[in-house]
């Protein structure tokens, strides 16, 4: 395709709205529990909070190893059906408090991780490439959606790290501190009482459709690059400059 054949910038619009759209995902769990997404992690117990850096570090290493083993056996699944999945697990951790939704949080994390990494595919890209690897843990980068984020917060718009050694590897001890306060508000929205285990299955809902969207985002903002033969540094700060106004109003 050539870059005559391309609109930049409406694509460019395109990926800013559905950047957007993905950032509102999390209302409904918040107007659920009744609460605040920057108060859910003081509900969890001291040792959890303490916790959470490893735990999410471990959780994404598992869940790496996990989601590439499980290519050869399960094939990629539509959207919807792992949004269902995951809000079905979601459920289940929700319902046995605590403990339960941290020996869900492992489960979920390679669930996101696949869908990711079938957005990749659904993108033209090799998930097994170690590029694409390293963008698929990007993606995590990206906050969710109970954070606040008025699009000029965008860190999977950062700079690449140079992709040498135990590249993917250096970047998951990058994004897990990141990623262990956004799950760790994920784990507190499960432990509210009498809710739990409707609270988690939203989590779960809001959570997979979140990365999958952002994914979106990321992928096809990569296959625009190749595509027009522009840099992507270059179109990454397009984008994070449209995502930084309250609003895209280019149609």
């Amino acid at each position: 395709m050539t870059t005559d054949l391309i609109d930049i910038e409406a694509e460019l619009d395109a990926l800013a709205r559905r950047h957007r759209a993905a950032n509102g995902l999390g209302m409904q769990v918040l107007n659920l529990i009744g609460g605040k997404a920057e108060s859910l992690l003081d509900k969890l117990p001291t040792p959890v909070r303490d916790r959470l850096d490893t735990a999410t570090e471990k959780a994404l290493n598992v869940a790496m190893k996990a989601a590439h083993g499980s290519r050869s056996v399960v094939k990629d699944q539509p959207g919807w059906l792992n949004t269902a999945v995951a809000t079905a697990m979601g459920a289940a951790g929700g319902f046995g408090g605590l403990p339960s939704a941290l020996a869900e949080l492992p489960v979920t994390t390679t669930v996101l991780l696949r869908a990711i990494q079938g957005v990749a595919v659904e993108h033209g890209f090799d998930p097994e490439s170690e590029s694409v690897q390293f963008d698929c843990i990007r993606v995590f980068a990206a906050a969710g959606p109970l954070a606040k984020d008025d699009g000029a917060d965008l860190a999977f718009l950062t700079t690449r790290v140079a992709l040498q050694g135990k590249a993917v590897q250096s970047l998951i001890q990058t994004v897990a501190p990141k990623l262990a306060a956004v799950l760790g508000q994920k784990l507190a929205a499960q432990t509210v009482p009498v809710l739990g285990a409707v609270a988690g299955a939203a989590t779960n809902y809001a959570y997979t459709s979140y990365y999958q969207e952002i994914a979106h985002v990321h992928f096809a903002l990569r296959k625009l690059a190749i595509e027009a033969d522009r840099s992507e540094d270059e179109l990454r700060q397009a984008l994070a400059e449209r995502l930084s106004l309250p609003n895209t109003t280019r149609a």
